[in-house]
């Protein structure tokens, strides 16, 4: 049987700590888990968990580029730790301003266990209606399906989503076509509308028969207060693991990805698209 054995790091915080302090004590709690649980293939961060996800005031100040200090210092953690990480995303300063002439991007990174780079993907749905994302960040272009190598020797096909971009079911339909079984989403999602964060996770799970891995932050970002409610769904819809609560935490799940095959076959939906 193929498993994959993933945490998801549900970290809270508040605006009043600095993003040094919080890298720094993000990295002891990576430590910890890997400490805690050995064995894991994957371990997941949230979507701008240094720089936050809505203090857009602070976004240029703490903006970095591909290769700078924060970059560095998860490719770090993850030779340490012997573990492949998918460090959530940060404020990219782009080498140059993209289509709509901005200079920064929303942008995940994925490294492996001997901390080589694997993976980096630009979030290409910028949440905000007309504020934060829309107005500061250039959007992403590309799709990024990653073949990730398990510690059993298998491989399995992850996406990678951001946050806002769950509520686009056509992205991850483009992702499923690519070949992905599994898609991870770090995410900054809100308390007030954290029952969509988990009913449209479980919905791309079950409509791409994949297995849907999401991770929030939890505590309160520029005056907004954090969802939390990190989760882990099978390709059949069923929930594998649920943090239900707004506070720091840590899930972590072994999911069987044999049984993603064996749903698909036993109920073939994909097979009568017709769009």
């Amino acid at each position: 049987m193929s498993t994959l054995r993933v945490a998801l790091v549900q970290v809270g915080y508040g605006d009043e700590e600095s993003v040094a302090d919080r890298v720094e004590r993000v990295s002891g709690l990576v430590r910890e888990v890997v400490a805690e649980h050995p064995g894991l293939d994957l371990v997941v961060l949230p979507e701008l968990w240094a720089p936050t996800g809505f203090d857009y005031s602070n976004w240029e100040r703490d903006a970095e580029p591909i290769d700078g200090p924060w970059a560095s210092a998860m490719a770090a953690l993850a030779a340490e730790v012997g573990v492949t990480l998918h460090a959530g995303s940060f404020v990219e300063r782009l080498p140059e301003a993209g289509a709509e002439a901005k200079s920064l991007a929303n942008t995940s990174l994925v490294v492996g266990a001997d901390g080589s780079v694997l993976a980096t993907y630009r979030k290409i749905h910028r949440f905000g209606f007309g504020s934060g994302e829309p107005v500061l960040m250039e959007a992403g272009r590309g799709r990024v399906v990653l073949p990730l190598r398990l510690r059993d020797g298998s491989v399995v096909k992850v996406a990678l989503a951001t946050c806002y971009d769950l509520r686009f079911p056509e992205l991850f339909r483009l992702l499923l076509d690519d070949g992905a079984e599994v898609f991870v989403v770090p995410a900054a999602w809100p308390a007030p509308r954290v029952g969509h964060w988990t009913l449209l996770g479980q919905a791309r799970a079950i409509e791409n028969q994949c297995v849907m891995l999401q991770c929030n932050t939890a505590g309160t970002h520029g005056g907004t207060v954090m969802g939390g409610h990190s989760q882990a769904v099978a390709a059949n819809g069923e929930v594998l693991g649920v943090l239900a609560h707004g506070d720091e935490g840590v899930l972590v799940v072994e999911v069987d990805l044999d049984a993603t095959a064996s749903w698909r076959e036993a109920f073939p939906v994909l097979a009568d698209r017709r769009l």
